[in-house]
């Protein structure tokens, strides 16, 4: 009898590989599942994120954790920000976390590197 494939995807974050980013350390997940149009990404931000945008991707973070006083720039805005806030960034809009931070990113498309533009600070 042929063994009967999932239909589902269970992910164990603390499971998977951290990669450097230019936020921190990320851990993708979903890359690989035709049927999700995105990748989901738990980051841990422990030191000032490098300011970037992306040229077509659309990011959406949610904070599960942060140290008192974290923000996230958007553009030319700081924002504060604490656990359970969601941070919606279209193509386009620099952003960076500053402070200690653990968010989960969901990212539409699928995560591509070549698509990160690093934003020089003068």
């Amino acid at each position: 009898m042929a063994s009967e494939e999932k239909r589902y995807r269970v992910v164990d974050f603390d499971g998977l590989p951290g990669q450097e980013c230019t936020c921190g350390i990320a851990r993708r997940a979903l890359a690989d599942v035709p049927e999700f149009p995105g990748t989901l990404h738990r980051t841990q931000i422990t030191r000032d994120a490098k300011l970037h945008y992306h040229r077509r991707l659309t990011e959406t973070y949610y904070v599960l954790d942060c140290e008192p006083g974290a923000k996230m720039q958007l553009d030319e805005d700081l924002l504060p920000v604490q656990p359970g806030f969601c941070v919606f960034i279209p193509p386009g809009v620099r952003h960076r976390a500053i402070g200690n931070q653990t968010v989960l990113i969901v990212c539409l498309p699928g995560f591509d590197p070549e698509d990160v533009v690093i934003v020089e600070r003068a």
